[in-house]
């Protein structure tokens, strides 16, 4: 979807105009302190650049899941506080989406900036309602939206407000997801390759329809590989298995022919644990009773190999239960490879979610192409559906 981006507006254009942005400032926060920035200075670009050529920045997000009513739990105060630290400048804080919070955003001075309380504050805002996104709507004469992890629902701050407010156009953080993930899509480097993990191969079988008949191979890991091996007639001990998708693991593998790869052997314990018994075994040697966590050595190996011949490679989802060590290896070794594999030239994408959790903890975010701020949004963008959040926005 070829959309207009904040880069097409002229400098004229934005100079003492209000730009009513929606990001993504849905930060961990604990004791009223924010513990990870990365969402807000994601979000830097597209604030510096409206500040620099005179605009009038009105910044709305959600935080957490408030319930349609005000909650100081929920409160982006904090958010406030490390955004005034970033930035090194004062900010206006509208804590309502009153008539007196709407006059002071046209009071603002050029290249200052105002964040909006909580929109979540609001039932109409996961409602979509048309009167509520008509009061967002008076806080600004233009539209950025800069949040893509949160493109894929239609709530009013992100698809019923850019109807109302033009021109609706992305930021530079927006752009940039749009422009990683649908290149990789529709004009990869080849060969392909997309690494598939997670727990549950339910939630990940429209994207494994949508990249079949596009990519070179698809490598599965994760608890949703047990799945297929239950298909295959294998035994997996006390592992997790959706026995309600076997069948359809059955057909996928038959279809798919030698485009899908798996395991070619597990990390098993007897139980999920820090510094429990584990051994390696192969595929087909899982103890009874045991439990498969991790890819083993070897798959790592195997599946590092074809990430290293390839041109294009999206990663959605752990190999294994990587928040528990030593069931972590499989995942940061994949980690690697994906740094290696960009050294070499190749379009390493992370698919937001797990996987960008995976790869910030082996400290490697800056050594890929792209770490997609959008767990949900960027696994339905790469399955193929439509971000209302996107759609919304003016088509260039």
């Amino acid at each position: 979807m070829t959309k207009r981006s904040l880069a097409d507006l002229e400098a004229v254009r934005l100079d003492g105009q209000r730009a009513l942005v929606r990001v993504d400032f849905n930060c961990p926060v604990k004791d009223g302190q924010v513990t990870d920035d990365t969402r807000i200075r994601a979000a830097l670009p597209t604030i510096a650049h409206l500040r620099e050529h005179g605009a009038r920045v009105v910044l709305c997000s959600h935080f957490g899941r408030p319930k349609g009513t005000p909650d100081p739990a929920f409160s982006l105060r904090p958010v406030v506080d490390r955004l005034e630290l970033i930035l090194g400048a004062p900010i206006l804080f509208l804590e309502s989406l009153d008539d007196g919070a709407i006059a002071s955003t046209r009071r603002m001075p050029r290249g200052s900036v105002a964040v909006l309380e909580n929109t979540r504050f609001h039932p109409g805002e996961e409602a979509n309602d048309p009167a509520f996104a008509q009061r967002l709507a008076a806080l600004g004469d233009l539209y950025v939206n800069d949040a893509f992890g949160s493109a894929h629902r239609a709530h009013a701050s992100t698809e019923a407000v850019a109807h109302l407010l033009k021109p609706a156009v992305s930021g530079f953080l927006m752009e940039k997801e749009l422009r990683f993930l649908g290149q990789a899509l529709d004009h990869p480097k080849r060969p392909f390759v997309a690494v598939l993990g997670g727990a549950k191969i339910s939630g990940k079988i429209d994207l494994i329809e949508a990249l079949l008949p596009k990519v070179d191979r698809i490598l599965i890991g994760g608890a949703m590989a047990c799945t297929f091996f239950k298909a295959m007639g294998l035994e997996v001990g006390n592992s997790l298995v959706e026995d309600d998708r076997i069948e359809m693991a059955a057909a996928l593998l038959q279809r798919a022919g030698d485009k899908l790869m798996l395991p070619v052997g597990a990390m098993v314990g007897p139980m999920l644990a820090p510094g429990v018994t584990t051994q390696v075994v192969r595929r087909d040697r899982v103890p009874p009773g045991w439990s498969i966590f991790d890819i083993d050595p070897r798959t790592v190996k195997m599946f590092g190999a074809e990430i290293l011949a390839a041109g294009t490679v999206i990663w959605n989802g752990p190999m294994g239960v990587f928040e528990t060590p030593p069931f972590d290896q499989g995942t940061l070794g994949i980690a690697l490879t994906m740094a290696a594999a960009t050294r070499r030239g190749a379009v390493t994408v992370i698919g937001g979610g797990d996987s960008a959790a995976a790869i910030a903890k082996a400290g490697l975010s800056d050594q890929v192409s792209h770490v997609s701020t959008g767990g949900g949004a960027a696994l339905e963008f790469l399955e193929g559906r439509t971000l209302p959040g996107v759609a919304a926005l003016d088509n260039a």
